[in-house]
């Protein structure tokens, strides 16, 4: 549970995940969307990778998406944003 001052930094993070067909694509962009924390998402099938960018802990959305996929997750890297960060229109 996140307390009302605690604000957290900006960051993109980077993880293999094995997504072998359609089914478990669509699970896992399903468990992403729902997660309000993430602000943008990218899933790279081939490459079995997934980069998700938001406000939140690593590890806390990492054990979160490992727990519903039922599957392994391997974080390969997490860089934290300087400053605000601003959608273009």
């Amino acid at each position: 549970m996140l307390l009302p001052f605690l604000q957290l930094q900006y960051c993109c993070m980077i993880m293999r995940i094995n997504v072998d067909c359609n089914a478990c694509c669509r699970k896992l962009r399903r468990i992403i969307l729902r997660m309000k924390v993430i602000e943008n998402h990218l899933i790279e099938k081939q490459q079995r990778r997934v980069c998700v960018c938001g406000r939140f802990e690593p590890g806390d959305v990492a054990i979160k998406i490992k727990k519903k996929m039922n599957r392994r997750v391997e974080i390969l890297e997490v860089q934290e944003m300087e400053g605000e960060v601003q959608n273009e229109e």
